[in-house]
């Protein structure tokens, strides 16, 4: 399990294949909380699960899964 404390504001989040996957906003009641301002959030809030992080190194968040499979389990609410 990844110390949630070392996810920070506005690091960059990547999936297991290095593709970007959004920018985090904040952490809260264990989901990520992507910025709604970055260039893959279509003007939405969207939200991951704390369970996705496979580890935070770098200033990024790296998931285990692809860029592509977190989008589409991804969630806006």
């Amino acid at each position: 399990m990844v110390d949630v404390s070392q996810i920070k504001e506005h690091a960059e989040v990547v999936g297991s294949d290095g593709a970007h996957v959004g920018t985090v906003d904040h952490v809260d009641a264990g989901q990520i909380k992507l910025t709604k301002t970055d260039k893959d959030a279509g003007g939405l809030h969207h939200y991951i699960p704390v369970d996705f992080v496979q580890a935070v190194e770098g200033g990024q968040v790296r998931l285990d899964r692809s860029a592509e499979e977190a989008k589409r389990e991804w969630s806006t609410s």
